[in-house]
């Protein structure tokens, strides 16, 4: 009896790849730069006074205080931009109750999406490593509402860049817990395999110390230069952490070490 060639044939071999992950916020988008024109468009429109510097600073520091109180529990998404909103209105003398904070926060909110943009080395980061490691998935790891932070994908015109965004609130788990992390592996690996995996981020120890305490190398984007503590300092030495001040130069960094991280495939027959 006769074999058809499609019989003979042996089943298909999933190829395992390299997967790349980032944080969006900060790292792939130019967060930060977003919040501070917002913020002071916002305040132009209210007529409120004061140096718009030190509006920057106050903005920063609320968003920093209570988005992570959103992140521990202590506050709803809603409250927490609430709060925000109450906060910096007292500093300019204009009391607001709660659901006019939540107003309030919605048109800020319009000055910071206008606002939304990559940073310059983003694209070109994501056109090199994929030119460097054939088959290379990206993917998103961000602390933050999945529909929120896709709306900036989609705005950004990022989608069909990355397979798969894990975000905290549809996972249950912030970073730097390391299952957020095993979590966001595991949905690769229900695709394809996984040879080596990275995750790179702007925190040091939110982002790059929890992704290499959770077995992926972990990189830390230090746009600013900044100087971590003595503790952040030893434990990102201990776990392999690798620094970058720029995308630009991840691809040389982490290129090398996703190569050296893979395993010789076995031969197939």
């Amino acid at each position: 009896m006769s074999v058809s060639s499609a019989a003979a044939e042996p089943p298909a071999v999933r190829r395992a790849t390299s997967v790349v992950l980032f944080d969006l916020d900060d790292t792939l988008m130019a967060h930060r730069e977003a919040v501070e024109a917002g913020i002071v468009s916002h305040m132009r429109e209210l007529a409120y006074t004061g140096d718009e510097a030190e509006a920057r600073r106050l903005w920063h520091a609320l968003e920093e205080e209570h988005y992570h109180a959103y992140l521990a529990g202590s506050l709803t998404f809603e409250g927490q931009r609430r709060a925000r909103a109450a906060a910096f209105a007292a500093a300019h003398g204009h009391d607001l109750a709660a659901e006019a904070a939540g107003e309030w926060f919605t048109r800020y909110f319009e000055h910071y999406r206008a606002s939304w943009a990559l940073h310059d080395d983003a694209l070109p980061a994501l056109d090199e490593l994929a030119r460097i490691l054939p088959g290379v998935r990206f993917g998103i790891i961000t602390n933050g509402e999945l529909d929120f932070q896709t709306a900036k994908l989609v705005q950004l015109d990022l989608p069909g860049r990355f397979a798969h965004v894990i975000a905290s609130g549809a996972v249950g788990v912030t970073k730097p817990d390391a299952a957020i992390f095993r979590h966001a592996l595991e949905v690769f690996a229900a695709d394809t395999p996984v040879r080596a995996a990275a995750y790179v981020g702007d925190r040091l120890r939110t982002d790059a110390i929890g992704a290499a305490e959770a077995g992926l190398v972990g990189v830390w984007l230090n746009r600013r230069g900044d100087s971590p503590s003595a503790e952040d300092d030893a434990d990102a030495e201990a776990s392999g952490v690798l620094e970058v001040t720029s995308l630009a130069q991840l691809p040389a960094v982490l290129g090398p070490r996703l190569v050296a991280e893979q395993p010789t495939p076995p031969p197939v027959e």
